[in-house]
This record gives structure tokens, sequence and C-alpha cells, in this order.
């Protein structure tokens, strides 16, 4: 009797929450079935089945988060009776988010077995999102009878509880915020799997990489020159319009071609450098953002890398990311031009070693050639370099190239 269990659906990968369920308790199904929608930490996919017979039993609620290796759901083929199957380990049973709104006439998911709250040991067994509305709320735990699996206190028996109920202590919040001057109601959000990697993978980064930085004022007139000139040519032709970013982009990847030793990541006591550039682009979505992976991108076009791109960014705002298509970054960039940022400073994407942060063109006085001050576009590019792998002069030396593409953004064309 096959036991469903919660996939590794990313290389990161540890927990997933499941989103919804795309089949029910009492559904026959057959391989290749969705079963359910699973966010992982990079993006929302779909979970199929890899066995066939009925849906049994679903041990999992919609918004419960589970570990790698859990088990979820129960598949029985003809002839096969539940009653031989192991019953649900509570590790199945993980801390509670907010729940994903579920369509009407939802049918009910199969409960776990229930037990009451205090665990034998004395301990009690609640979601760290019960225990923080706990506290906010001044309710007492241990009064509480737990209706999430295994006994334990889930969100809504702490939310059903009246405020300072069952003998707690009131909440320390409001004592912490009138010591603060800070007035009003606070809200608690749980971190979601994605928003939990960023935190982990960044802080990492910042804590035990040693960035340096390097930032170059670029005219940006050129470029915009050209792209004006592109996009009407597109018009006319019924083509697609190409963007600053694109230009950038490849502009990235063919500056890296260049400096070869940009491209690579440390690796203990040795250094990779990679043989492909591969574009890694920081693109924000709702609850937080992914890079999704131009492969080989300094061996395409202009208007290729601009399709690429496109197509990349519309699945990752839909969560409909493969993980091919968000795995393998060689060399990451991010832009906040679009935001009205002038300038910033990325922090690197481990494993790799270079980022780039792109701010905004804008029109400033400058002076030209003829030492008069006339109008001209500027943009800040900024890079940021593990110094483990990359020295100064050699971010310096990838800085220039890729300046002189962005200056000279014909090169691009060739």
């Amino acid at each position: 009797m096959p036991i469903v269990t919660m996939p590794k659906l990313s290389d990161t990968m540890l927990e997933g929450t499941l989103v919804k369920w795309r089949k029910k308790a009492g559904d026959n199904v057959e391989v290749g079935d969705i079963l359910a929608e699973v966010e992982t930490d990079k993006a929302t996919m779909e979970m199929e089945s890899f066995d066939e017979g009925k849906l049994t039993e679903l041990y999992v609620e919609e918004g419960g988060i589970i570990k790698v290796g859990d088990k979820i759901a129960l598949i029985l083929a003809d002839g096969e009776s539940a009653d031989t199957a192991a019953s649900p380990t509570p590790a199945a049973a993980t801390p509670d988010k907010p729940k994903a709104t579920a369509p009407a006439g939802k049918t009910p998911v199969a409960p776990a077995p229930r037990a009451a709250a205090p665990a034998a040991t004395g301990r009690i067994k609640a979601s760290p999102l019960a225990r923080k509305i706990a506290v906010t709320r001044g309710v007492n735990l241990s009064t509480l009878t737990g209706t999430g699996p295994a006994g334990r206190i889930v969100k809504k028996d702490v939310e059903s509880a009246p405020v300072g109920g069952g003998g707690g202590t009131a909440s320390a919040a409001p004592a912490i915020r009138a010591a603060h001057g800070i007035a009003g109601e606070e809200k608690s959000i749980a971190l979601t799997g994605m928003r939990k990697t960023i935190a982990e993978r960044l802080l990492a980064s910042k804590t035990q990489i040693p960035h340096f930085y390097l930032s170059v004022s670029m005219d940006g007139g050129p470029l915009m020159a050209l792209r004006k000139e592109l996009n009407a040519m597109a018009e006319k032709d019924g083509g697609q319009k190409l963007t600053v970013n694109d230009f950038i982009l490849l502009a990235t990847a063919r500056a890296a071609a260049e400096v070869p030793k940009i491209n690579a990541a440390y690796d203990g006591d040795t250094i990779i450098e990679y043989a492909d550039i591969n574009l890694a682009v920081a693109v924000a979505i709702e609850d937080g953002l992914i890079t999704p992976v131009i492969k080989k991108a300094n061996s395409l076009t202009l208007r290729e890398i601009s399709i690429a791109m496109k197509d990349l960014a519309a699945k990752a705002r839909g969560k409909k990311l493969k993980p091919e298509e968000y795995q393998g970054g060689t060399i990451t960039l991010s832009s906040l031009g679009g935001y009205g940022i002038d300038s910033f400073l990325a922090i690197i994407n481990p494993p790799q070693s270079f980022i780039l942060g792109v701010g905004a063109i804008t029109k400033q006085p400058v002076v030209n050639e003829h030492d008069q001050i006339v109008v001209g576009h500027r943009l800040v590019i900024s890079g940021s370099g593990d110094h483990r792998v990359i020295d100064g002069a050699v971010g310096a030396e990838y800085m220039n190239a890729l300046r002189r593409y962005v200056e000279k953004p014909a090169l691009l064309l060739l």
C-alpha cells in the first residue's frame, strides 16, 4: 500500500506547505495525476502521484507545513485495507500557518487521531504560531485541548479561546509597545517557507562571506538611444520591445565571459570557476523573491535574452517555475531601478561569489568632452564580491568590462 510522503521538490527544501488538495479522500488516482499543490522555499509546485489506486486517507490539512519525507496521504490498491496501514507519525503534523483559501464545497480532510493537548511528559504540544498567538492574547496553553494532529494545539484553538483566558498572564506585548511609544494594534504574520529560506540564506551570506563592494557610475545615454531606435523598429514589425534590463542582462553575461574569474564559487579548499554563465535574476513576488536562471546567457542574442527573461519572470510571479528554471545560477543580477532606487549594494546569493545591484537611469548634469555642462543619463551599477574568491582588481576589471558594454551597447548586437 503506497504511503505518499512529502517529496523534495527543490535543492534546498527541508519542508513544504500543502497549499491545496487537488484530489479528495475516496478519489481514484492514476500515475501522473496531480494530488496537491505544495509551496516549497522556491515556488508553488504540483505534486503528482507515482502510484494508482484509491486515495483513502489524507493526513495533512490544507495549510499544514510538512517535513520532507513525512507521510501526507495513503493510496490503496484493490483488495488492500487501511487497517493494515501504519498510522501517520506525529512528525507529519508540523507547525501550522494561516490556511490557503479553500474552494467552495471542499471535502474535509480525514482527521488524524486526536489526543489531549498536554503530552505524557507534561510538555504542551503546540505549534510555534499557536504559541506566539497565545503570548499576544494572554492565553494559558495548558488549559486548552488541541484539535490538531496528535492533539497538537494549533492556531484556531488559541484564537477561539478568550483573551487572557485560562488563567494565563497578560501579554507582555502591550508593555513593550508602551515602553517604546508604540500605539495601535499589531498583527503576527507567519513566515512562509520561502521567507524562512530567504532569512536563513541571506543571514548566512552576510555573516559568513567577506563582502566587498565596487560602484561605477556609467553613461546610460547611448543605451537609451539604441533602445529607442530598436523599439521603434520593433513597433513597426510587431516585435517585442526591449527593456533597459535586457541590455544590462546581456552586458552582465558578456562581461563575465571576458573576466571568467568573476563567474566562480568558493568550495572549501578550492575555487570552482564555471564554464557556463548562468545568469540568475532576482524577481520580486508576493511573499519574497526568487532568482530564475537564464542558462548560458552569454551565448544568447539581445532578443533571445529578452524573451527568456519575460518568460521566466511571468512563471516566477505565477509560482510556476520548475526546479531546473531556478537552479544552477553562477552570477546574480538584482535591479531596483524600476522602483526609483538610484543605487544599492546587494547581498551575495550563495554559493555564487558575485552579484550586481542595478539602479535607475536618471537625468543629471554632466560635463561633456568640451567641458560643457549638459543633461546626461547616468546609471550606477554596484557589484558585491566574495573576497575569498575574487580580488578587488578582478572585480574592477569586470566592472570596467561591464561599463564598456553599457556605454557602447552596439557591441551587444555583434
